[in-house]
């Protein structure tokens, strides 16, 4: 694969032609992509020589075109400046839901400066491997059969006979090993592997190299879902964690180009609806006061079939708080001045009843930070009624930190207003 890669970004929403716009793909990067979304992906929808994106942002590498997808809250065009923004707003708000959580004795001191998240997470997964095979590699016990030379373990006779008949100095035996020829390093050898032919990152090439070097050469496995969930962690090999979690997230989303070779894909894509949703839930909880508690997906059900499963309705954020529950749902759209939309304000309606709330908001990105309410209306008389629904508007800042600080200013201004008045 060459190594000069090309780099188009686009905006949550946006589409992609075939050899129509500034940005656009070829035909074989389409028919590559049309393969890709038969697998069952989200990330985007096929239209008429073309893909159009949604809520997912990440990045998608198409054999040596990498295609970033960023968030976007407001209406301001593609520049370096705005995309550089939306980038760091992305990665800071993964950082800060844990997307990037890596222990500090591996992680700190990051030595690239991540031109996409795809940069980062290879560069995450490179700094825990090198602190992986630094610390020594983790040895575990396997049961291993073959010819030996010295008889241990259990002699497997049939076979034995079989394949020693004129070598009667060989015993053909089943027995315990102690080394690091074992699941865990089958994945992260294989991830290394990859990396070595689609990173694109020239900051990275020797660190790869040098890693494959002194990374003991381990078998070729096929992994699935099914071989990350057969994984046990110990206090022993806890600290594999990270690296293969970083391992899962991109074996799994590469798909080979069996048909021509080239256009390989590899996909790090984020919903961002729940995204946003953890971000604001990590930034309340991380100044909670001690009077409150906040729950994220509480489940109550609300409707059961004659025969059948029971359905649940499940709001975002729940506080509850001594003087009565409140409930968030998140939304990561900007509204433009517009009202919500009839579906989302009957879903807080419902909550209102279901969860006893005091009050009920949807909290949306904006430009500038605001609350603002509306009223339910009697559905005889069509009257006001006393059941409230707001809307909070959070203004998006790139500084995690001062952003997280005005998050929790808004929705405690928002709770504070109701104490007042109760």
């Amino acid at each position: 694969m060459s190594k000069d890669k090309l780099h188009i970004t686009v905006f949550e929403y946006e589409k992609l032609l075939v050899g129509k716009g500034e940005k656009n793909i070829s035909d074989d990067q389409f028919k590559a992509l049309q393969r890709y979304y038969g697998n069952g992906v989200p990330f985007f929808k096929l239209i008429y020589n073309g893909v159009e994106f949604n809520e997912h942002v990440g990045v998608i590498q198409v054999g040596n075109t990498l295609i970033e997808v960023l968030p976007k809250a407001d209406k301001n065009p593609h520049s370096e400046i705005e995309d550089k923004k939306w980038r760091d707003i992305l990665i800071n708000m993964l950082r800060a839901v844990g997307g990037f959580d890596i222990k500090q004795t591996s992680s700190s001191n990051l030595k690239i400066k991540p031109n996409t998240i795809l940069d980062l997470y290879f560069e995450l997964f490179v700094k825990e491997v090198e602190y992986l095979v630094h610390s020594g590699l983790v040895k575990q016990y396997r049961k291993k059969e073959g010819n030996v030379t010295a008889l241990k373990g259990s002699l497997q006779f049939s076979k034995h006979i079989q394949q020693n008949h004129t070598h009667k100095e060989r015993f053909f035996v089943r027995h315990t090993t102690y080394d690091v020829e074992h699941t865990l390093h089958f994945i992260l050898y294989k991830t290394i592997r990859l990396l070595k032919q689609i990173n694109a990152n020239a900051t990275l090439n020797s660190r790869i190299g040098t890693l494959l070097l002194l990374f003991p050469e381990m078998p070729e496995i096929k992994v699935s879902e099914a071989t990350f969930e057969k994984l046990n962690f110990n206090r022993k090999n806890q600290h594999y964690t990270k690296a293969i979690e970083i391992s899962k997230l991109i074996l799994l989303q590469y798909h080979p180009d069996v048909s021509k070779g080239r256009n390989h894909v590899l996909a790090l894509m984020f919903d961002m609806n729940l995204l946003w949703e953890q971000f604001i839930f990590t930034s309340l909880r991380k100044h909670k006061g001690s009077n409150t508690k906040i729950t994220a997906q509480t489940s109550k059900y609300f409707w059961k079939p004659l025969a059948g499963r029971r359905s649940k309705m499940k709001p975002d954020i729940v506080i509850e708080h001594e003087n009565g529950n409140i409930v968030f749902d998140t939304k990561w759209k900007n509204l433009n001045g517009y009202n919500p939309s009839p579906e989302d304000l009957r879903q807080m309606y419902v909550y209102h009843e279901y969860f006893e709330a005091n009050r009920v908001a949807l909290i949306y990105p904006n430009n500038i930070s605001s609350i603002s309410s509306g009223m339910y209306l009697d559905r005889a008389t069509s009257d006001l009624t006393e059941k409230e629904c707001s809307v909070i508007s959070i203004a998006v800042n790139k500084n995690v930190k001062d952003w997280q600080i005005e998050i929790n200013k808004r929705i405690n201004s928002f709770i504070c207003s109701e104490i007042q008045s109760s």
